[in-house]
């Protein structure tokens, strides 16, 4: 079912809407391309069909929070960001993938007139990988394990190492609504841990700091590779996180200016 008409994004302010045009002009990033375009689309009002009839792209796409707690819920994490507890460390936790074998459009150096030549994407072969990932707000720094499957093992396992690192605090971990979160084995072991598992209002994760820690991952360790096995895929990614964790800061000031921080009841015209 498509989107109502009547919802839209939030009011964009002037600063953003030069910033929206900016990219709409000198993006090469067709994805980054298009998510302007739907952003300043939708602050004109034009309707969800009409914008992915334009795009080319299923109207299906666009979801509005449906959790009753949604204020509650955003309220609680956005607590955690502003006033982290005296008592243990926030982190952000989610899953990111698949980490398949294929290659990937994107920028890169390269000598004069010799661009890389990728092989077509129809073939993938080696299976999959997923990673599994956690932001420590207080250091910024990262903790990362890749396996081969995201069940509630995985995550359950990944909770302990979490959960190794800082033993004598307790952990917020704030995390999504993917069902290997709650699965009752690792609701379990985290009430018995001192692990508070806090999940975020259904369809919200841009409530999840972590996410744009994603974005980079993505632009710096897989854009514009062609990686043929797991292991030289993996090392990117290491490489990357090295290099990133070595020059992380604290995490302050989530999203500071963000109109949602004044709604009192959830705003159905508003992303």
């Amino acid at each position: 079912m498509a989107r109502p008409a009547e919802v839209f994004v939030r009011p964009v302010s002037m600063t953003e809407g030069r910033r929206l045009q900016r990219i709409g002009r000198t993006a090469k990033d067709p994805v980054r391309l298009r998510r302007a375009i739907v952003v300043l689309m939708s602050a004109q009002e034009q309707s969800a069909p009409d914008i992915a009839h334009l795009l080319d792209c299923s109207p299906e796409t666009w979801k509005a929070s449906t959790d009753p707690d949604f204020i509650a819920k955003m309220r609680r994490v956005l607590d955690l960001y502003d006033h982290p507890p005296a008592d243990g460390r926030v982190v952000c936790a989610d899953e990111f993938g698949p980490l398949n074998l294929q290659p990937r459009p994107g920028r890169a150096w390269r000598p004069t007139a010799h661009p890389a030549r990728l092989r077509a994407t129809y073939r993938r072969t080696g299976g999959v990988r997923h990673m599994i990932a956690a932001l420590d707000l207080p250091t910024g720094q990262m903790t990362y394990r890749i396996r081969e499957r995201k069940r509630w093992r995985e995550f359950l396992a990944f909770l302990k190492l979490l959960r190794s690192r800082w033993p004598a605090q307790k952990l917020y971990l704030i995390a999504d609504n993917f069902s290997p979160h709650k699965h009752p084995k690792v609701t379990g072991w985290a009430a018995n841990n001192n692990v508070e598992l806090v999940f975020l209002p259904t369809y919200s994760s841009w409530l999840n700091w972590i996410e744009p820690e994603f974005t980079a991952l993505r632009y710096f360790a897989l854009s514009g590779t062609d990686h043929r096995t797991h292991a030289w895929q993996g090392e990117m990614v290491d490489r990357y996180m090295r290099w990133r964790n070595a020059r992380a800061q604290p995490k302050t000031n989530f999203a500071a200016e963000s109109g949602v921080r004044t709604w009192t009841g959830y705003q159905t015209n508003a992303a």
